[in-house]
């Protein structure tokens, strides 16, 4: 492993990160808000940084492995996310402390969606901006869109494509090589935030709000640009365009690329994870639509509107919001709550276990039973027609294993912080599925908790977006020998 060639291309990142700080800019000088130091400030700051890191090590231009990969890519969202914070610490801006600023920004390009900050309607327009598209840069991946670019360097990116992307098959490309693999996901990504965007404001939002709420809804991110968040608009033509795009955001984006690719949508009913996605919301809706009602907590129409929304909105660890969720009797706010591990789709915006894993999961729990009524039959485990090896099967049990003693291990930390059991447990749920919002104390947002509690979830949520083993294999000795 080449600790040098890391630290010189988080530097040529960082340096293309800074770039991202100059729209805000423009966003400031249109509506005079004031603000638009801070990002020119952090422009700088992130460039020069970056510049020295790049300068350090220029002349050492040895290969990438996958070794290489896998700690840039951890080194660079750490990067990301410290450098990410500067506009949120500036005095000038909302003048939080470090813990919250870092929380914000680490939420922002995880896509998860949780807040710290009350008070979101009176911001400037640059901050509000900017929340926004750091979800948008965070929900296909900074790493896939730096791997288009840095080819053009001499600088491979198969390594760290490998390391972002979701999902448990990770060496499938959409096209033959790496670079076109990026153009091809991030052509699609803006494609659909730009068709979002017009449908938002074709429903009535301003060309801002449009604009900041396509970036979320596409990312599968959840922040918003008001403290009510979609319910704000109290309109129910915005918030079924949202359930689409959220729904269209949850899945695969290689059917995505093949439906747009050969003008077909045969795609997506012939693939099973799809179906399984879109049955696990269909019976969630009913469920929730039907207790809604039977409790008299809503009138049927508002029972399925809201319903509906939410449902949609969770299961895609989204986090919009239309009504306080956490208030719903009987079960609701935990069933809704635990459709947030299953998640969205391998190779989405969206976080949770993924759907093909709890597919698989189950498929091989069937097979089991099976197997005990006839001991000596075969019974092999199928997605789209096609036999999952034995191999992908351990992979998937062994990512849930590991997820599950992760879970329980921050849970008790969080506890160890002062919060009660259903808070830290919400909150570890919402943060390692990048999902927002949680129940108890984090139900609206996490401005409340200690700083302990945001550090350790900045470290959740960056565990949740790399999937666990990216970011857990650089604790592993074997890791760092040669």
């Amino acid at each position: 492993m080449h600790i040098q060639i890391a630290i010189r291309i988080v530097g040529i990142l960082l340096m293309m990160f800074s770039l991202t700080m100059l729209p805000p800019v423009f966003v400031s000088l249109i509506y005079q808000d004031g603000v638009t130091g801070i990002f020119t400030k952090a422009f700088v700051i992130t460039f020069v940084a970056g510049f020295f890191l790049w300068l350090m090590f220029v002349r050492n231009q040895a290969d990438m492995r996958i070794k290489d990969g896998f700690l840039v890519t951890v080194l660079f969202y750490i990067a990301l996310g410290a450098f990410g914070a500067l506009p949120f610490i500036d005095e000038h801006g909302l003048g939080l402390s470090i813990p919250d600023a870092l929380f914000e920004s680490f939420s922002g390009l995880t896509t998860t969606g949780a807040t710290v900050i009350v008070g979101l309607d009176e911001l400037p327009k640059s901050i509000l901006y900017y929340r926004q598209q750091l979800q948008w840069l965070g929900g296909m991946g900074i790493i896939v869109l730096a791997v288009a670019i840095l080819p053009m360097l001499g600088i491979g990116g198969m390594q760290l494509y490998r390391a972002e992307t979701p999902g448990p098959v990770k060496d499938s490309k959409l096209t033959p090589r790496i670079k076109e693999t990026a153009v091809a996901l991030w052509s699609i990504y803006l494609g659909l935030t730009v068709v979002c965007a017009i449908a938002y404001w074709g429903a009535g939002m301003s060309g801002f709000d449009a604009i900041c709420h396509s970036f979320s809804t596409i990312a599968i991110g959840g922040f918003s640009t008001h403290d009510a968040s979609i319910g704000y608009f109290d309109s129910w033509v915005i918030e079924a365009i949202a359930i689409f795009f959220m729904v269209l955001a949850g899945m695969n984006f290689s059917l995505h690329f093949f439906s747009f690719k050969e003008r077909s949508i045969r795609h997506y009913f012939r693939d099973d994870e799809v179906k399984f996605y879109l049955s696990l919301l269909f019976i969630a809706v009913v469920a929730v639509t039907g207790v809604l009602w039977y409790e008299q907590t809503h009138t049927f129409g508002q029972a399925i509107r809201f319903g509906l929304f939410e449902v949609v909105s969770i299961f895609t660890t989204t986090g919009f919001s239309t009504t306080d969720f956490a208030a719903w009797p009987n079960m609701l706010p935990y069933l809704i709550f635990f459709g947030a591990f299953t998640g969205a789709c391998a190779g989405s915006t969206g976080g949770g276990m993924k759907v093909i894993r709890v597919m698989l999961i189950c498929k091989q729990g069937l097979r089991e039973v099976h197997r005990l009524i006839h001991p000596n039959a075969v019974f092999p485990v199928k997605v789209n027609h096609r036999q999952v090896s034995g191999q992908v099967i351990e992979a998937v049990w062994g990512f849930f294993s590991i997820y599950v003693i992760v879970f329980l291990f921050m849970q008790l930390a969080l506890i160890m912080t002062g919060l009660d059991f259903i808070t830290a447990f919400s909150a570890v749920g919402a943060t390692i599925n990048n999902l927002g919002p949680g129940l108890g104390t984090v139900a609206l947002h996490y401005a409340d908790i200690s700083d302990a509690a945001k550090i350790l979830l900045c470290f959740t949520m960056a565990l949740g977006r790399l999937e666990i083993f990216t970011l857990l294999v650089l604790f592993s000795p074997m890791f760092w020998r040669k």
